[in-house]
C-alpha cells in the first residue's frame, strides 16, 4: 500500500518481539507494531478509514476496533488537533497498540494518543464502566469484523476475532455505542464489504442522517470490494450513493493519484454535506 514498509533498526524499548514486525505509515509519519504472520495486518482499508475524517478535524475521536492503532494514528498525524482514543478488546493487538505508542518513531503523537482495552458490543452501564463515556467523542470510525461466520474461517484465531463477525447483529452493537458516545452533530465512519449495506444501514437507524455510501473498486469495470459510509448523529437529511474510488486504473498494482494521497494522509475523502469540524 502507498507509504508503507517494513522498517529495521533502532525503536527504543518498545522494538517489537520476535513474531512482530515494526511497519511505516504516510512514508515514516508514523511506526506500527503488529503481528507479523498472524492476526489483522494494516493496509489500505485503514488509510481510508482515516481519510473520512474532514479536513480541520479537532477534538475526540474513537477507532472501535482499532486493532494496533493504523488508522487513528494516520487521523492523527494529518490532523494536529484531534485527540484519539484506540478501543480494543483483543490483549494481543491492544499490547501492539501500547507499544505502537511507546515507539520513539511515534512521540510527536503520542501525547494525544490513548488505549482503552475494551469489548465495543458492552452496553449501558456496562459501556460506561468500561471507559466508554456517552457523548464523549467528536468522531468514530470502525472497520468492523464484516466477515460473515458461515465463510471459510481461518485457523488463526487472532486473525478469525479481527475478521469474522460472532454474531448476526454486529453492526447494530458497533452503531449503537458509536450513537451513544458521539456528540450531536459527530460523524460516525464505516468501511465494510458492500453485502453489508443493509445491515449498516439498519444500525444507523433514526440515530444517524444524511448517510454517504462511497463505494471502492480495484478498477474501472470491476464491481465493489468495499463500501465507506459517513453519517451525522442526529441529521435528517437524505441518504447519497457517491461516486466511486478507484484503488488501480491499470492492469499492475499501482495505486491511482488519488488513492496515493488518500493512503498517505495528503488528502481526505470529504463529504458532499459537510461534518462540522468537532468543538
Amino acid at each position: 500500500m502507498p507509504g508503507a514498509a517494513t522498517a529495521t533498526g533502532a525503536a527504543g524499548d518498545a522494538e517489537p518481539r520476535p513474531g512482530f514486525t515494526l511497519d511505516a505509515f504516510h512514508y515514516g509519519g508514523f511506526y506500527l507494531v503488529q503481528p507479523e504472520a498472524s492476526g489483522h495486518r494494516a493496509g489500505m482499508d485503514a488509510m481510508l478509514l482515516a481519510a473520512t475524517v474532514p479536513p480541520g478535524a479537532r477534538g475526540a475521536l474513537a477507532d472501535l476496533g482499532a486493532g494496533a492503532g493504523a488508522a487513528v494514528l494516520a487521523a492523527a498525524n494529518r490532523l494536529p488537533d484531534l485527540a484519539v482514543t484506540l478501543v480494543e478488546r483483543s490483549p494481543v493487538m491492544a499490547d501492539c497498540a501500547r507499544r505502537t505508542l511507546a515507539l520513539v518513531q511515534n512521540a510527536h503523537l503520542a501525547p494525544r494518543l490513548a488505549v482503552l482495552e475494551a469489548d465495543v458490543s458492552l452496553h449501558g452501564d456496562s459501556r460506561r464502566a468500561a471507559g466508554l463515556a456517552d457523548q464523549a467523542f467528536d468522531f468514530v470510525i470502525m472497520n468492523p469484523p464484516f466477515n460473515p461466520g458461515f465463510d471459510r474461517r481461518t485457523p488463526d484465531p487472532l486473525k478469525a476475532e479481527a475478521h469474522v463477525m460472532e454474531t448476526g447483529d454486529l453492526f447494530e452493537r458497533w452503531l449503537r455505542t458509536a450513537g451513544a458516545i458521539l456528540r450531536p452533530g459527530g460523524q460516525v465512519s464505516v468501511i465494510a464489504r458492500p453485502e453489508s449495506v443493509a445491515e449498516i444501514l439498519a444500525g444507523l437507524g433514526k440515530r444517524f442522517g444524511g448517510a454517504e455510501i462511497t463505494p471502492v473498486c480495484p478498477r474501472p469495470g470491476d464491481d465493489a470490494i468495499r463500501m465507506l459510509v459517513t453519517a451525522i448523529k442526529g441529521s435528517r437529511a437524505r441518504l447519497s450513493l457517491r461516486d466511486r474510488l478507484l484503488l488501480h486504473d491499470g492492469p499492475g498494482t499501482r495505486f491511482t493519484a488519488l488513492m496515493g494521497d488518500l493512503g498517505n494522509g495528503r488528502a481526505a475523502h470529504l463529504r458532499r454535506s459537510p461534518a462540522r469540524t468537532g468543538k
